[in-house]
């Protein structure tokens, strides 16, 4: 087997992801596709923790729009991530997969609480990790959740999937005139308002020098080809050699 790339990672998964090809819900097949090519490369070696969002049940920001007091808007919006999390640990559990749920929220009936310490040793006893919760505060997304995670177990990479293969210049769906970007700095991003994640995800990890590799999760082992050092999608990093 080619020599792994990255050892320890976090994969970034946004709620559309667990819907499938439904607008929003639960998508139980797309579920167990995703489970299924997490399998495969912690069958290589891998350390893998993940995070969720939850806008396939429900988003805080729209709540609020709607209405809803914004702090408890985004309190409903980390508990849509804890379904998530729940749904993806059950497909994988089912594969064989031994799997952990750690929530930033206090939910002990069925996640444990988030630890540092006690995550990074799941980790080293081979289980995949799901942090759900967000990071347990409001105003704060999925995203500054994923990054702030991946400094806390020490993760060479977040592997952040979409539904497109890498960062574009305007939404590739819309604008077929749309350029794809191969590498962009951690500036760039910032600067020209690029949308990876949100500036405090991207100052996170520009600031602890941990690149970003944004991928297409639906075609059928990407994941993999990432991890073996295959140039896919966008790297979004400290600096560009020329």
């Amino acid at each position: 087997m080619a020599e792994l790339r990255f050892k320890r990672v976090l994969l970034k998964l946004t709620g559309e992801s667990m819907s499938g090809s439904k607008k929003e819900g639960l998508d139980y097949a797309a579920i167990r596709e995703i489970a299924s090519e997490i399998k495969e490369v912690r069958a290589m070696g891998v350390d893998i923790a993940i995070t969720i969002g939850g806008g396939n049940i429900l988003r805080g920001t729209a709540a609020a729009v709607a209405g809803v007091d914004r702090v408890t808007a985004d309190y409903m919006g980390m508990l849509a991530t804890v379904i998530n999390g729940l749904a993806l640990q059950s497909e994988l559990e089912q594969m064989g997969v031994p799997t952990r749920m750690l929530s930033a929220l206090q939910i002990s009936q069925v996640a444990e609480s988030f630890v540092r310490r006690r995550a990074i040793r799941h980790l080293e006893k081979g289980r995949v990790l799901i942090f759900s919760g967000g990071t347990g505060n409001p105003y704060f997304t999925t995203d500054t959740a994923a990054s702030l995670r991946a400094m806390e177990i020490g993760a060479e990479v977040i592997l952040k999937a979409t539904k497109v293969d890498g960062v574009y210049t305007s939404d590739p769906m819309k604008d077929k005139t749309a350029r794809k970007y191969t590498e962009l700095t951690f500036l760039d991003v910032l600067k020209n308002g690029i949308n990876v994640m949100d500036a405090s995800a991207i100052s996170l990890c520009m600031d602890n020098k941990v690149p970003i590799i944004v991928f297409n999760l639906f075609e059928k082992g990407n994941i993999k080809r990432v991890l073996l050092g295959e140039r896919i999608g966008t790297i979004v990093k400290g600096s560009i050699k020329p």
